[in-house]
């Protein structure tokens, strides 16, 4: 980034509006904000066939299945580590070629930490479930417990952590796109697509809409980005 320096002609308040203004304009090189998007959608997409292919269903003659989501649990956390290595990475080398320094680290560890958060609770839910498998005539899961194992399940996590770099960032235009995408995978949200043809393909329309709303995400901050240049 290169600045000018301007004369402010002892006008506190000009000089004053032009800190500002080069505040801002720093804050807006540091944001490489498409290609956190752009990598954690790249990390849905791919998560879906795994999970399709790896997960156990165990149907009884009377037409109940259980399912367990193994794909899922080996690809994620990995996943998860490597997609917040690569977006610091890229953070930084953009900032520097830009000549300002990024904040991104901070959001890198709130995702790791998340990560470990994710894995614990997927870990403790399956040795529960084991231990204590639900009877016949249990009554349906309360709507809290889903709330809370949807928050912390992948798509969940990417979006708290999406909090915290909007928050780094201090960007308005990528906190209201979390929040979107929060109520969209917290709800859930599927626009009315349903597929009950297997058990693998009740998740599939959350996994592509989330998916589908990180792209699309991406592509409008990076267009968003190239009409500031």
């Amino acid at each position: 980034m290169t600045a000018d320096s301007v004369h402010a002609g002892g006008d506190p308040r000009r000089l004053l509006s032009q800190v500002h203004a080069l505040s801002r304009r720093v804050r807006a090189d540091r944001r490489v904000t498409w290609v956190a998007l752009l990598v954690l959608a790249v990390a849905t997409f791919v998560a879906i066939p795994v999970d399709w292919f790896g997960m156990q269903v165990d149907c009884a003659a009377g037409g109940a299945c259980r399912f367990n989501r193994l794909g899922s649990l080996y690809f994620w956390p990995p996943a998860l580590l490597l997609s917040y290595t690569v977006i610091a990475v890229a953070y930084r080398r953009v900032a520097r070629s830009r000549g300002v320094d990024a904040r991104v680290l901070p959001y890198a560890i709130t995702g790791a930490a998340l990560t470990g958060v994710f894995t614990a609770a997927w870990v403790g839910a399956r040795i529960y479930v084991a231990n204590h498998p639900p009877a016949p005539d249990a009554p349906p899961t309360a709507d809290w417990i889903l709330l809370l194992d949807r928050l912390v399940a992948p798509a969940g996590t990417i979006g708290v952590a999406l909090l915290v770099l909007a928050r780094l960032e201090r960007n308005l235009a990528l906190l209201a796109f979390t929040l979107a995408y929060l109520a969209i995978v917290l709800i859930p949200i599927t626009f009315g697509w349903q597929m009950h043809t297997s058990v693998q393909a009740e998740f599939l329309p959350s996994q592509v809409i989330s998916g589908v709303v990180l792209a699309l995400g991406a592509a409008g901050f990076a267009l968003a980005r190239r009409r500031q240049r």
